[in-house]
C-alpha cells in the first residue's frame, strides 16, 4: 500500500523527506516567509519582463499616434527655432530703436534720454509675467511667450516714447517763439554794442569784474524789446544795481534781463511776445550812461547773449557782431 500512498501524495504536490534520526518519511513544510519571498520574486520577474516586452514593442512597433506625436514634436522644434531666430532679430531692431531714441531723436529736441531702468520696469510688470504663467507647461512655449511678452512690453514703451517725441515736435514752434533770438534794441547798423560779455573794468570801482551781459548804447527813451515770448518775472527797481529793469521767464530754462531802463512798460506776471516793447532805455541804477544792459541765462547759468541774435541778422552781420562784441570797450557801462 505504500506506493499508492506516495503516488496520492505526489498528486497533491506534497513533498516528503527521509528523516535519518527517526528513520521515517516526513512531510516537508515550507515556511510562510519563504513562500512570500517566492511570490514577490515571481511578481517582480513578471513586471520586469512585461516592461521589457512593452519597451521592445514600442521601440520596434510604434503606434500610429506615437508616430504622429513624434512628427508634430519635430515640426514644433523647427518652428521654435525659426521663431527664436525672428525674436533675436526683433530684439536687435528694438535695441537699435532705443539707441536712436536716446542718442538722436531726444538730443535733437534737447530732451533727457530715457533710462534703461524705465524700460526694464515696464518689461517686468506683473501683468506681463502673468501672461507667461497662463501658457501650458511646455518649456518651449514658455520661453517663446516670455520673449514675445518682453518684446511687446518694450515695443509698447517705445511707442509711448515716440508719442512723447511727437509732442516735442509739436511744441517746437512754441519753443522757438520763446527762445531769445533778437537784439533788445534796434541795431541795424551794428554800432550800439559798447561792451561785451566777460571780464571788464568796473566803471565805478575801476577793478576787473565779470560782465554777465552785453551793453547796448542808445539815446534815452529808445524802445527796448522782449527778445522772446514769455512771462514777466520782475518789473521795476529791486535795489540790486540794475535800476528799473525787467526779467522775463521764457520757459525751457531760458531767462533774460533788461537793465537800467528809463521807464518800465510791463508788469510782473504779464505775458509778452517777441518784439513787444517792454520799456525804454535809461541810466537808472548803477550806470554811467544811457544804455540797455542785456543778460541771458539758461537753467540759472549766464551765457553770452551774442549767440542769441539769429532771427534779425544774416550770416555776415552775425559774424560782424561777434567781432564787435569781442573787441568792445574794456570798460563796461555798469
Amino acid at each position: 500500500m505504500q506506493p499508492v500512498w506516495l503516488l496520492f501524495d505526489f498528486m497533491k504536490k506534497i513533498k516528503y523527506y527521509y528523516n535519518t534520526h527517526s528513520l521515517r518519511y516526513e512531510k516537508l513544510v515550507t515556511p510562510f516567509r519563504v513562500k512570500l519571498l517566492r511570490f514577490f520574486g515571481l511578481l517582480s520577474g513578471l513586471v520586469v519582463s512585461s516592461a521589457i516586452v512593452i519597451y521592445l514593442y514600442n521601440r520596434f512597433f510604434p503606434r500610429p499616434t506615437d508616430i504622429e506625436a513624434g512628427r508634430k514634436y519635430e515640426i514644433m522644434r523647427d518652428n521654435y527655432s525659426n521663431i527664436n531666430n525672428k525674436v533675436k532679430t526683433l530684439e536687435q531692431q528694438i535695441v537699435a530703436l532705443e539707441k536712436r531714441d536716446n542718442e538722436v531723436y531726444r538730443s535733437i529736441f534737447e530732451a533727457n534720454p530715457l533710462p534703461d531702468s524705465a524700460r526694464a520696469k515696464v518689461i517686468e510688470q506683473k501683468k506681463e509675467l502673468d501672461k507667461v504663467n497662463i501658457i501650458g507647461d511646455d518649456i518651449l512655449g514658455k520661453e517663446i511667450a516670455a520673449q514675445l511678452n518682453n518684446l511687446s512690453a518694450r515695443m509698447a514703451f517705445q511707442f509711448e516714447s515716440y508719442s512723447g517725441i511727437e509732442k516735442l515736435i509739436n511744441n517746437q514752434e512754441a519753443k522757438l517763439a520763446c527762445l531769445p533770438a533778437i537784439q533788445p534794441v534796434s541795431n541795424k547798423q551794428l554800432n550800439r554794442v559798447a561792451s561785451g560779455y566777460g571780464m571788464r573794468i568796473d566803471p565805478v570801482y575801476g577793478t576787473p569784474k565779470m560782465h554777465k551781459g552785453l551793453d547796448f548804447t542808445a539815446p534815452q527813451g529808445t524802445p527796448i524789446y522782449a527778445t522772446g515770448d514769455g512771462f514777466v518775472k520782475v518789473a521795476g527797481n529791486t535795489g540790486d544795481g540794475y535800476g528799473n529793469h525787467v526779467e522775463i521767464n521764457h520757459g525751457y530754462g531760458y531767462q533774460t534781463l533788461y537793465g537800467h531802463m528809463f521807464r518800465v512798460k510791463v508788469r510782473a506776471g504779464e505775458r509778452v511776445k517777441r518784439g513787444e516793447i517792454i520799456g525804454w532805455v535809461g541810466s537808472t541804477g548803477k550806470s554811467t550812461g544811457p544804455h540797455c544792459h542785456y543778460e541771458v541765462t539758461i537753467n540759472g547759468a549766464n551765457v553770452n547773449p551774442v549767440y542769441f541774435f539769429s532771427n534779425d541778422l544774416n550770416a555776415e552781420q552775425y559774424d560782424q557782431l561777434l567781432k564787435l562784441a569781442a573787441t568792445g570797450s574794456a570798460r563796461s557801462f555798469d
